[in-house]
């Protein structure tokens, strides 16, 4: 998967655009609007995984290697 943040955008307001269809029927809306919960629960998720990388690139950029023991280890199996 080779899925970027600012494809989250899209798919994002592609949700917004689908709610802000007037041609749906009542049952329409009902499930799209369960569709655009589960994609929001989903973006939260990322982000906020974005968000916990972000935070350890800032802390390897103030302390330089000598944080690196206390990241975790993205990438690589666990010992």
């Amino acid at each position: 998967m080779k899925n970027k943040l600012g494809d989250l955008d899209n798919h994002l307001f592609a949700a917004l655009e689908r709610l802000g269809d007037e041609s749906m029927t009542p049952e329409q809306i009902e499930a799209e609007a369960k569709r655009a919960e589960a994609v929001v629960a989903v973006s939260d998720q990322i982000i906020g995984n974005a968000g916990l990388k972000l935070k350890a690139a800032k802390l390897f950029a103030d302390h330089g290697e000598k944080i690196v023991p206390h990241l975790p280890q993205i990438g690589k199996a666990a010992e």
